[in-house]
């Protein structure tokens, strides 16, 4: 018997006690998913990947005293995570989001609420404007790292963290709301991210915002096209939202903005601003020239000022939505 790894909930590829030697099939994904996924699972230790058929049908097979297939994880991809923070096209998104909020948060403390939220670098930032910010994220890591950056900032007492998932706020927050819900580079990594605007949506008090930011799907074949300089991959993408996922090596699914924007409407939502963040960054190869700081600067005032600039957005890396809960 083959079992499927299908697209859906990162973590879990196959949630069966599989015995040694299963063959996983991932034949039904695109090629960008198949070939990254399957050096993943060689390098953890599979006895090899075996392509036939005219459809190059990829098995994967697991050795002996393996239960179950290893599946990456973000507490295991928190180093190369700190490492894209603290890189310049970390900073801008990080910078662009932050600047894209303070259009619409209140002069007063708000009371905010970061689904996923991980070692708590946006919600850092709005802890310094005087914010009170609740952290919640299933990787122990993520919230231990949050800790640390929050008592390095003298603003522990800024801050609240909850180990659970991010998915089911009602679990653990009762009947709490908040006056901003940030769901940050969350939705690629779901199988049903339309429950999760409407999990959001639920924590949030009528008049609140909900900020939702994922990776805007029209930006994989110019990224391809551009940095990796690979048109033919550049093409397939045009055909696909699946991707594999640079930092943390899970396997994404990219849901356009447009698509999003629908989902907040049907929940009682009103967009009120779409921003892209690094519209420019990602198309110049020069990396090198980008740790330059007064490089740095003007490009970071390039990317704001083109943050809410039709047609701009619409080829950013990120897309930034934010939508006020009306009723």
């Amino acid at each position: 018997m083959n079992y499927e790894i299908k697209m859906g909930d990162p973590a879990s590829c196959v949630d069966v006690l599989l015995p040694a030697q299963t063959p996983l099939d991932i034949s039904h994904h695109s090629p960008a998913i198949r070939r990254p996924l399957a050096d993943q699972m060689r390098t953890a230790g599979t006895r090899g990947v075996m392509a036939t058929g005219p459809h190059r049908r990829i098995l994967i097979s697991y050795p002996r005293g393996m239960s179950n297939p290893p599946g990456p994880t973000f507490e295991s991809g928190l180093d190369a995570w700190r490492d894209w923070q603290d890189a310049p096209w970390g900073r801008l998104r990080y910078a662009q989001a932050e600047a894209n909020l303070a259009r619409h948060l209140s002069s007063g403390p708000s009371q905010i609420l970061d689904l996923a939220g991980g070692d708590g670098a946006d919600a850092v930032r709005l802890a310094r404007l005087g914010h009170q910010v609740t952290i919640v994220d299933n990787t122990p890591g993520m919230l231990a790292a949050a800790h640390s950056r929050f008592a390095e900032a003298g603003l522990a007492d800024c801050v609240r963290l909850i180990e659970a998932d991010a998915t089911d706020p009602r679990a653990y927050l009762g009947t709490d709301t908040y006056d901003v819900v940030l769901c940050h580079n969350l939705i690629q990594y779901l199988s049903d991210p339309a429950a999760m605007i409407i999990a959001a949506r639920s924590a949030v008090r009528t008049g609140g915002l909900v900020s939702v930011m994922a990776i805007n799907p029209a930006s994989e074949p110019l990224f391809r096209a551009t940095r990796d300089l690979d048109p033919a991959a550049a093409l397939a993408a045009l055909d696909t939202d699946e991707a594999m996922g640079r930092t943390f090596g899970i396997p994404v699914r990219h849901q356009p903005a447009e698509r999003v924007a629908q989902w907040l409407t049907d929940n009682g939502c009103r967009v009120v601003g779409h921003y892209g963040i690094r519209s420019v960054n990602d198309y110049v190869r020069d990396n090198e020239r980008k740790q330059d700081p007064e490089f740095f600067d003007a490009l970071l005032r390039l990317e704001l000022a083109l943050s809410d600039r039709m047609p701009y957005p619409l080829i950013a890396r990120f897309y930034h939505l934010v939508a006020e809960a009306e009723h």
